[in-house]
């Protein structure tokens, strides 16, 4: 019963912060905020993963540092570096002063002089921030490895420096889409949820949160077309906030219903249907089918 209540509380929090989530992501995130494990989200883009972080750094009230993984990202964007300008104009001034090769050395790489990228920024503030690792799978093996380290013991290693350690342990999110297998070793460390698409209900009360002016009719309607527009082999779903970008422009188009006029639908697709492929497969007729099946 004591654990029902922890886990409706957390899910009442989360609405609060203007996110809906079923029970199963609810205890998740209450096993993570207990534990301060780093926690995995996988799924396909568009699904609200990154948006998981932004809401719980509102609900703990704490900053959302946030790292954006690319192929060849490495220490000197993630976790730090030397500000080299600011290095030489000291180095400048110190010579003038007539200040030893070895005092110079030494003064000139310190903290002062040191440019705090996101992993070490997470690490060094008085309050426990949520790090968001975005897209870790776009990352190579490297820095996933290196990233292994970090998150064993939660501090960074500066030659010139010394170890720094955390002055508080962040709440660390990483998100991947499935572009590449994430080794074991980094799943072990973490606890892992997966999140789908939403189902029908869930997905209604986002559109019904976030768009209050839209009405119940054609919120249903959106919602009942988009779920049968992920069901079609398309190269890139419509995600969440698609969803929401549809709902918006439909309102915009004055459409109340979604059995109005086709061409007027048609030329809204343009929110929902990214790629040039999807855009040219979608027909006018499998259109109307489709908002045949929503009203």
């Amino acid at each position: 019963m004591r654990e029902d209540n922890a886990v409706n509380d957390m899910q009442e929090k989360l609405v609060n912060a203007g996110y809906i989530a079923e029970r199963s992501l609810s205890s998740t995130l209450l096993l993570f905020t207990e534990l301060q494990r780093p926690l995995l989200l996988e799924g396909d883009a568009g699904v609200g993963k990154t948006e998981i972080a932004r809401v719980l750094s509102q609900v703990f009230a704490c900053p959302l540092i946030r790292l954006q993984c690319y192929e060849g990202l490495d220490v000197n964007s993630a976790v730090y570096e030397w500000n080299y300008q600011h290095q030489l104009l000291a180095i400048k001034l110190l010579e003038q002063d007539h200040v030893s090769a070895q005092n110079a050395e030494q003064q000139i790489f310190s903290e002062q002089y040191l440019l705090q990228r996101p992993l070490l920024q997470a690490i060094t503030q008085q309050q426990s921030p949520v790090l968001l690792i975005d897209e870790i799978d776009r990352a190579d093996e490297e820095f996933e490895a290196y990233l292994l380290e970090l998150l064993s013991d939660f501090q960074v290693s500066v030659p010139e420096i010394g170890t720094i350690p955390a002055t508080s342990r962040p709440y660390v999110i990483l998100t991947s889409n499935g572009t590449r297998e994430l080794s074991d070793a980094l799943r072990r460390r973490c606890l892992y949820h997966y999140v789908e698409y939403p189902e029908f209900d869930k997905e209604l009360r986002i559109v019904n949160a976030r768009i209050p002016d839209i009405g119940p009719q054609l919120a249903r309607q959106v919602v009942a077309f988009v779920q049968e527009l992920r069901k079609l082999d398309l190269r890139k779903k419509p995600g969440i906030a698609e969803t929401l970008d549809w709902a918006a422009a439909l309102l915009r188009l004055d459409v109340n219903t979604l059995d109005s006029d086709v061409q007027t639908i048609m030329d809204s697709l343009v929110c929902l249907l990214k790629t040039r492929e999807d855009s040219y497969n979608l027909g006018e007729l499998e259109v109307q089918r489709l908002m045949a099946k929503a009203v």
